[in-house]
């Protein structure tokens, strides 16, 4: 009797060990359930604004446009061209120069005051595959721009009243109608455009790349020997170029928001005055040279028509740009008569 009493003992305190780890055990898988799994980062996925070279998470599959804005001095200060990737500005009558924005990365809310088409313009406009809004233009260029199929929005035929183009009445015509960039894709697809479109983008340097170059914290162009007269004067805070049209600040309306480039290419080309109105041709196909400023330094570059693309060449090779904003200013080969320096680059 006392020897099964002894076994039983045995296997009760067995039993009792057994259970005691399971129950460790279980304990064990229980907590190594309860452990928070381990944070897995997401990869965020980064596209670049073809024509500005900068990064981001937005979307960037739509159609650039590109809107001419009037440069007359009742049409100063304009609206929206602080917001630009690109802006081309040359001659049209005279010794008047025009604007041809082109906005992708940053859409602003309105642009104007809205002027006339010239081919020269609408034909970069094509070629950076953007819409065209313009208003008004000579009946033969109008109908270039129809034969051609130049995808456009000519806002002299609409109302003025919205929702589209608007006429303001601080100004009076034709310095007075903009375009409420808000409304421009509907209006595009109810026209049947295309409101997508994928970019090649520009060649850009890396951020923290270092410029080539001589010192250059300016840059005059005189077109006339004394009106207009266009500079750039370098910001070393910002490290753009400021842009100042006849010794006035260039900024927005609303906002006081000064004009600030990344990229001001100035480059030669051909001029003709081709008619009694002094409409002229400009050549925007056979390159020249060219001057390239970024972050105070100017290279002395060679500039060509690369796929419809205004593009500094040096040597053969592509120079890119900085990622940011692009000026480029079309000056002509031969200056008038009476303009000893057409272009003046230094530091002031």
């Amino acid at each position: 009797m006392r020897k099964l009493n002894f076994i039983f003992i045995i296997l009760l305190v067995v039993g009792l060990v057994a259970c005691s780890k399971d129950k460790e055990n279980n304990q064990e898988v229980e907590e190594a359930e309860i452990e928070p799994p381990e944070q897995i980062e997401e990869e965020v996925e980064y596209n670049v604004f073809p024509f500005t070279g900068i990064e981001t998470t937005d979307d960037v599959s739509h159609r650039a446009i590109a809107v001419m804005v009037s440069n007359q001095k009742q049409a100063r200060p304009q609206s929206g061209v602080s917001k630009a990737d690109i802006v081309f500005e040359m001659l049209t009558e005279g010794n008047i120069t025009r604007y041809m924005a082109i906005f992708h990365s940053t859409p602003p809310e309105v642009v104007g005051p809205v002027r006339s088409a010239r081919e020269y313009f609408f034909t970069l406009a094509d070629s950076y595959d953007a819409l065209y809004f313009y208003s008004g233009a000579a009946n033969f260029v109008n109908d270039m721009i129809s034969e051609r199929g130049i995808e456009h929005f000519q806002g002299d035929l609409y109302s003025g009243n919205g929702p589209l183009f608007i006429r303001e009445d601080f100004r009076v015509t034709p310095h007075n109608l903009y375009l409420q960039f808000g409304e421009v894709y509907e209006a595009a697809q109810e026209k049947g455009y295309d409101i997508e479109a994928i970019y090649e983008p520009l060649e850009f340097l890396d951020q923290d790349a270092e410029i080539n170059g001589e010192d250059a914290n300016y840059a005059k162009i005189d077109y006339y020997g004394g009106t207009p007269v266009v500079e750039f004067k370098y910001d070393e805070t910002t490290e753009k170029y400021t842009q100042y049209m006849d010794q006035e600040q260039t900024i927005e309306l609303d906002t006081d928001v000064p004009i600030q480039i990344d990229n001001v290419f100035i480059v030669e080309t051909y001029h003709e005055v081709i008619d009694e109105q002094k409409r002229r041709y400009i050549d925007i196909e056979s390159g020249g040279k060219g001057y390239l400023l970024q972050r105070g330094k100017v290279q002395y570059v060679d500039w060509e028509n690369r796929d419809g693309r205004i593009i500094p060449v040096k040597d053969g090779a592509v120079v890119p740009f900085v990622p940011g904003q692009t000026w480029i200013s079309f000056v002509q080969t031969e200056p008038e008569p009476g303009v000893v320096e057409q272009v003046m680059i230094g530091n002031e």
